[in-house]
């Protein structure tokens, strides 16, 4: 397993990661213990939550998984979602920040979180206060490092000057969702997270299982698969297009358009970890494999010609 370190700062993660948002969703305690340990045998350390995946019930799995070997892994986990129908019940003020990392320190059964991360921007609630709350904890010793997910390019710069500004921790990651198939981010954002060192942490890197090559034109989605229960506009004949330029590009070198995905975004030195769900072991296992595959530079321009159409 390759190891990276988490933007500017010292902590080095693997390559890939592993999230948990099916953990008490579709996997009970004893898989997701199962799933973790294997994760940390194919050497991954990055184990990414959130308070509100699985109404707690991932924190509290991961928590159970780790008993006796907290020291291999590192804990990302997010506050902001709403997680209970009270006025403070949801958001980034000191308020709610303050409550939930002691509910969220209590079910992982740990006195520190690795990576403490805002998980959506609250236009209501002033940065300057968000990042104070972030800042005492990490005095504190309860949080090591801070990131955010789902901020815009803007937002993320009002942060990082806000930090400079004010004195006080700054975010050092970013989990942005992006693919092969979701380029957007790399408008704004991906540039800014490169010129300030910020590492980027892709979430749904498959595309909501589009790039696992299990689904095919004009065929019903596999039972049980992410996509079977709606196709998330995935289904497309341009999308299906693009998928069989990448699989033949994928065949003349002996690899999967599954390795692929993860490939092209570890070929960005800005991305410090993908973040990738699993259910069962063997996906651990394909998701690790991928990261061995390391594209030359003429191989991601390919990929981005094939991406762009140009293929």
């Amino acid at each position: 397993m390759e190891y990276r370190y988490l933007g500017r700062s010292g902590l080095r993660v693997s390559a890939i990661g592993l999230g948990t948002n099916n953990f008490g969703r579709r996997l009970d305690a004893d898989t997701a213990a199962v799933v973790v340990n294997h994760a940390l045998d194919m050497g991954v350390n990055m184990i990414d939550t959130s308070n509100s995946y699985g109404d707690g019930y991932s924190e509290k799995y991961i928590g159970r998984a780790l008993k006796g070997k907290r020291d291999k892994a590192l804990i990302a986990t997010k506050v902001s979602s709403r997680i209970a129908d009270g006025p403070n019940d949801g958001g980034n003020s000191r308020q709610h920040i303050m409550g939930e990392v002691e509910n969220s320190l209590r079910r992982l059964n740990t006195d520190y979180i690795d990576l403490y991360q805002i998980h959506w921007h609250d236009a209501n609630v002033p940065i300057e206060e968000t990042l104070r709350a972030l800042d005492d904890l990490v005095r504190q010793g309860k949080v090591r490092y801070i990131g955010c997910s789902n901020f815009m390019a803007w937002q993320m710069c009002e942060a990082v000057w806000t930090s400079r500004t004010l004195g006080v921790e700054s975010f050092v990651s970013m989990q942005p969702k992006y693919s092969i198939m979701d380029r957007e981010i790399e408008a704004e954002l991906v540039p800014f997270c490169e010129a300030y060192d910020i590492g980027i942490l892709p979430y749904y890197p498959l595309a909501n299982g589009f790039l696992t090559g299990k689904y095919r034109r004009g065929q019903p989605a596999p039972e049980g698969t992410r996509l079977a229960e709606g196709d998330r506009g995935m289904f497309t004949d341009a999308n299906f297009d693009l998928l069989e330029r990448l699989e033949a590009f994928c065949e003349e070198r002996g690899h999967s358009v599954l390795e692929l995905a993860f490939a092209w975004l570890l070929a960005n030195s800005a991305v410090s970890s993908v973040i990738a769900g699993a259910t069962r072991a063997e996906q651990i296992v394909a998701n690790a494999k991928a990261a061995s595959w390391s594209l030359t530079a003429e191989d991601v321009a390919e990929v981005n010609g094939i991406i762009d159409g140009a293929g």
